[in-house]
């Protein structure tokens, strides 16, 4: 049970075309967005989310501005629900650290896989157990981060607009979102806009900082340099190019690995 049976890396990918899995499938969102299309639902999801896919459920994976994510496969998974759901990672990331490891265990040693591989499955089936028992029973909050999610490349998108329209003071909601999120709404919608243009700064070397802010989101160019440059502490030009040489540098992995043991 719970026993972790494929570890996979997506790079940038903006489509996984329809398919479905014997097993479980948790993917975890590492950078940008996208959309999980099921037969009866869609789920949107931004970094630091994971979609949780029961056995045998026909899915696609959409992007517009392409994602990178960690997925496993874990056979005969103790999750008592058999529709799929998404929780968010928490402030201190563990569910990406306990990904992460699962992951380069795949790649280790063989004895280490043996010792510690069963351990990481439980320990990643019971997380998400718990973060699902423990999801926001508010609406609203759901309501506006998918208000987000879709509308964020708008530049004249208002987030504010959205809350104002909801039958709930704007000051409850805020402290709502922020308690169910970690985040403000503004501050969500800002790192998604950050993290678009992170994407498309390595994806489109051919479009200038101008046309990369309007891209996701940003009516001004200086002022999305700067918040940029506060995030990632190199300008949107450094980045770039400090990302082009990871990218030059020997690595194992191709765009999109899956190793089983």
């Amino acid at each position: 049970m719970n026993d972790i049976v494929f570890a996979g890396k997506h790079f940038l990918t903006y489509t996984v075309n329809r398919h479905k899995h014997r097993d479980w499938e948790l993917v975890y969102c590492t950078g940008s967005s996208g959309c999980f299309v099921f037969d009866q639902v869609k789920i949107p999801y931004t970094e630091g989310d994971t979609v949780v896919i029961p056995p045998d459920t026909p899915h696609e994976n959409l992007s517009d501005g392409g994602f990178t994510n960690i997925h496993l496969n874990v056979a005969d998974a103790a999750i008592p629900v058999r529709e799929p759901f998404l929780i968010r990672d928490d402030s201190n990331q563990t569910l990406l650290h306990l990904f992460a490891d699962a992951y380069w265990l795949f790649r280790g040693e063989p004895e280490k896989k043996a010792a510690l591989l069963s351990a990481y499955g439980d320990l990643i089936i019971r997380y998400i157990n718990a973060g699902r028992a423990a999801m926001p029973r508010n609406s609203a909050t759901d309501e506006i981060r998918r208000s987000i999610v879709q509308n964020y490349a708008d530049t004249f998108y208002e987030v504010d607009d959205v809350i104002r329209a909801l039958p709930y003071s704007y000051d409850y909601l805020c402290k709502l979102f922020r308690k169910e999120t970690g985040v403000t709404p503004h501050r969500y919608l800002t790192h998604m806009r950050l993290q678009s243009a992170a994407d498309m700064l390595c994806t489109t070397p051919d479009s200038s900082i101008t046309e990369v802010a309007h891209l996701c989101g940003f009516r001004d160019p200086l002022y999305f340099s700067r918040l940029f440059k506060k995030k990632y502490s190199v300008s949107p030009n450094a980045y770039y190019r400090l990302r082009l040489k990871e990218e030059e540098a020997p690595a194992g992995d191709s765009d999109s690995q899956k190793v089983s043991l």
